[in-house]
């Protein structure tokens, strides 16, 4: 059964045979922890979240195809389940990215410390961008989602989500370079 595609077993799961979201669960479990944690930073909430999106599979099972793409309808899911629960939290959405593991020291410190610099102007650039923007960009540079799959989970086309990142993109470097010259 570990050899069935994930497509196959939520198909299984789809037909009543609810044990094969198992094998779902263990193969998509610490990707979506990373992007929930990547989102927000609260790991027990992230579990919760995991959590939350599985028993989601399992109540729509029934949207399910055989022509979904099965990355992207669990991804639209989890996004789902990301924004509802804010949504009834009735919170702001406290988005950060995780902290940059400080760098070991090398025989050329002034570098590190510089590379170091960086690093941390662009998690500050990342995290100032607007919700939908920071999404895009971690989809799609940090979980490496192609256009494809990112443009069926926001709800567009192929281009259309390539246009979207573009745009974040150019948001986050203009951001980046203004954070810089500080």
């Amino acid at each position: 059964m570990n050899t069935l595609s994930d497509s196959a077993l939520m198909l299984k799961v789809k037909s009543g045979e609810s044990h094969t979201l198992g094998l779902l669960y263990e193969r998509y479990k610490k990707r979506l922890f990373g992007f929930f944690f990547q989102m927000n930073k609260d790991a027990s909430l992230c579990e919760d979240l995991v959590q939350n999106v599985f028993i989601r599979v399992l109540k729509y099972k029934h949207t399910y195809t055989e022509d979904s793409n099965f990355l992207s309808w669990i991804f639209k899911i989890a996004r789902n389940v990301y924004y509802d629960h804010f949504k009834a939290q009735d919170k702001k959405r406290a988005s950060t990215l995780t902290e940059v593991n400080h760098i070991e020291a090398t025989e050329n410190v002034e570098r590190d410390i510089e590379k170091s610099e960086k690093i941390r102007i662009l998690q500050k650039a990342i995290n100032e961008l607007p919700p939908a923007k920071k999404e895009l960009i971690i989809l799609s540079k940090i979980k490496e989602l192609k256009y494809k799959e990112l443009g069926e989970i926001i709800g567009c086309t192929e281009g259309n989500a390539r246009t979207k990142v573009h745009r974040a993109l150019y948001d986050l470097k203009q951001i980046y370079l203004t954070l810089e010259k500080r």
